[in-house]
């Protein structure tokens, strides 16, 4: 049965939907040398498809804000679900990284493009020393339960810690190099860190919930970004097939998840699948390009298709979600709780 207020459920991860649809287009783009102008018309289709949803999540976000505080305070204080905060700065570095791939940096939208990076990667760095911070706070023990801060060590948080590794994709082509490369320094030092206690707490602690297993799919997206932003610093191309390689082996890793995955009743956590596999799509290209490697080309191509699958069926899954009512509804309450020793 659908929920009488859907809105006080519009937690931030539904972000992920922005984030998912830009990686999309960006896909589409890059592969645009090799399937030539029809991609390109499809990445504009996507990005415009990218600022609507976005435009309607931020409307809805406000009045969900305005309605229901306590429910917005309530993620703010989840172990896992404060975390998807980042997603709505993120989104906008990713669309200002669209408007410049596909507008260019340039009048008449260059200062638009400019301002969304600006606000975008300021307000992602402001969520990573906020999420961080969680962490030295005094009453964080009892806050977090009883397994204190080890129920928020999920790949969720390579969301606000290492999505700064995002701000040279539109911030090079802006003109801001060095800010650019101050970010992308935070994501790089802490992705290592962040990956580290992620795989502590599952091997020490506890599994995580099988409702955000997909969230698993996150760590092919680190060092998939950092390649692609490695290739446009003209970084060696063993340096950007090295971390290219990285990606290959987290995407290998956690596909053996997908059978479990697909078991799971549809969420929004499904989404967690589509950026990842995006960026994992253009920086194959992206090899590709400077490898001059047929093998790799047609490697891009086919992850193009399973990624644009894979948003086709979460997009039309979503607006079954919605229509059926499984979807904007209180979430089923996961135990979060260590391993006893």
């Amino acid at each position: 049965m659908s929920s009488p207020t859907p809105l006080k459920f519009l937690m931030p991860g539904y972000f992920a939907l922005v984030m998912g649809l830009c990686g999309l287009s960006l896909a589409w783009h890059r592969g645009g040398g090799v399937l030539g102008e029809m991609a390109d018309g499809i990445a504009v289709v996507l990005g415009l498809l990218a600022a609507l949803v976005f435009v309607v999540l931020l409307v809805a976000s406000f009045l969900r804000w305005q309605r229901y505080p306590a429910a917005l305070a309530d993620d703010l204080r989840h172990p896992v679900r404060h975390a998807f905060v980042a997603a709505l700065p993120v989104s906008l570095l990713l669309l200002a990284t669209v408007g410049v791939a596909l507008g260019g940096a340039a009048e008449p939208l260059g200062p638009l493009w400019n301002a969304m990076w600006w606000v975008g990667g300021l307000s992602q760095l402001w969520v990573t020393v906020w999420v961080l911070g969680r962490w030295l706070a005094p009453t964080v023990s009892a806050q977090s339960g009883p397994g204190g801060l080890w129920p928020s060590v999920t790949p969720v948080l390579l969301i606000p810690v290492v999505g700064n590794v995002l701000a040279p994709l539109a911030g090079l082509p802006l003109g801001h190099g060095l800010w650019s490369a101050l970010q992308f320094g935070i994501g790089a030092v802490l992705w290592p860190v962040m990956l580290a206690l992620i795989l502590a707490r599952r091997i020490a602690h506890s599994p995580l919930p099988d409702r955000i297993l997909p969230a698993w799919f996150i760590t092919i997206a680190p060092p998939a970004v950092i390649g692609v932003v490695l290739a446009q610093w003209a970084a060696p191309l063993p340096v950007v097939a090295a971390a290219w390689g990285v990606a290959l082996f987290f995407l290998l890793w956690v596909a053996s998840l997908v059978r479990r995955i697909a078991g799971q009743p549809f969420n929004i956590s499904f989404w967690a699948f589509s950026f990842p596999l995006a960026a994992f799509t253009v920086l194959t290209f992206r090899v590709a390009e400077l490898a001059q490697v047929a093998a790799m080309q047609t490697a891009g191509v086919l992850m193009l298709a399973i990624t644009s699958i894979a948003v086709l069926w979460l997009g039309f899954s979503t607006v079954r979600g919605l229509r059926d009512g499984s979807l904007l509804a209180p979430e089923p309450v996961a135990a979060i709780t260590p391993v006893s020793a």
